[in-house]
């Protein structure tokens, strides 16, 4: 018995090594289509989603959250979702045919910069032709930095069920001073400034620092705030309550004037197609276009150890209830 399963090892190993062959053939006759700027104009697959109109849109999904990130495969890395989606917002603007974005919102928000980035690529898009439109549709949860960038929407609609909201900047960190001097630890920070270790957690909290900090937190709100009252058209004295980081149920967020509309995903259809003048959509989502070799390593590595990275402090437009 053994002899026989020793007998087929080698089979198996040729059988491998001929698909890593043709991967490698396939790769590389894929690559001559690929010799195009891949990030300036992305080509990606499109999957037909619903509708059987020839009126083009596109579904783009922004879930989870918003943070630049790479997962890393067997032998690849996958790229991080806010890539993606800007990715996905410039292929749609590169394609004559497309007419609209549905934006699917599922995300307590995240990063200030990716937030912002996503809320720019979508007014790219919408402003690119006076005919294009973005309709965003928040599923469970819109807020802080998803509720950010669907103010690039020009019709916001959300499920009965769904929270928006979270208007509002933070940042948190935590500070080791009193445990360290207990347990007989000290830092050795070497620095050229007096605010070159702000939030040091094994240093007395600097109310000076925290008071720079603080500049900077309310400038980034006075920025998420405008963009707020700007878009949903809001009086900004009378809206100044809505701004302090709380949430909303989507009967109360209508009532406030921070979505248009209560409904579901047929509903989020129905309005794209009035704002298009249109009653035959085509919707379609995109897939990234891989090589045979990507593919076939594209698989998470197993975790060993988890990710111990230590991470600073930094700017969210997030919910963190």
């Amino acid at each position: 018995m053994n002899h026989h399963r020793n007998s087929r090892k080698p089979w198996i190993i040729t059988a491998l090594l001929a698909i890593v062959l043709l991967g490698i053939l396939l790769s590389h006759c894929r690559q001559v289509e690929k010799d195009y700027p891949r990030d300036e104009a992305p080509k990606l697959d499109e999957t037909w989603s619903s509708g059987s109109g020839n009126i083009k849109v596109a579904r783009i999904p922004l879930d989870g959250v918003i943070m630049r990130a790479e997962e890393e495969g067997f032998l690849t890395a996958r790229s991080d979702m806010v890539e993606s989606i800007l990715t996905q917002v410039r292929a749609a603007e590169r394609d004559p045919e497309m007419r609209a974005i549905i934006l699917e919102v599922n995300s307590p928000g995240g990063g200030v910069t990716p937030s912002d980035e996503i809320y720019n690529a979508l007014r790219g898009f919408r402003n690119s032709r006076p005919d294009r439109r973005v309709v965003v549709f928040i599923r469970d949860l819109g807020a802080s930095g998803a509720y950010y960038a669907a103010m690039a929407g020009d019709f916001i609609i959300a499920e009965p069920t769904a929270v928006v909201g979270s208007i509002g900047v933070i940042m948190q960190t935590m500070n080791f001073q009193g445990l360290s001097e207990k347990i007989g630890i000290t830092d050795v920070t070497i620095k050229s400034g007096a605010n070159k270790d702000m939030l040091n957690p094994f240093q007395p909290v600097n109310t000076n620092q925290v008071a720079l900090l603080q500049k900077l937190i309310d400038d980034m709100q006075t920025r998420f705030s405008g963009i707020v009252t700007g878009s949903r058209k809001l009086d900004p004295v009378a809206a100044a309550g809505l701004f302090d980081g709380r949430i909303f149920s989507a009967s109360d967020a209508l009532d406030k004037g921070l979505i248009d509309e209560i409904g579901y995903w047929k509903d989020a259809l129905a309005r794209t197609s009035q704002l298009l003048d249109t009653g035959a959509l085509r919707v379609i989502r995109y897939e990234p276009q891989r090589t045979f070799i990507e593919q076939l390593f594209e698989g998470k590595s197993p975790v060993v150890l988890p990710n111990l990275k230590l991470r600073s402090p930094q700017f969210l437009y997030l919910w963190k209830p």
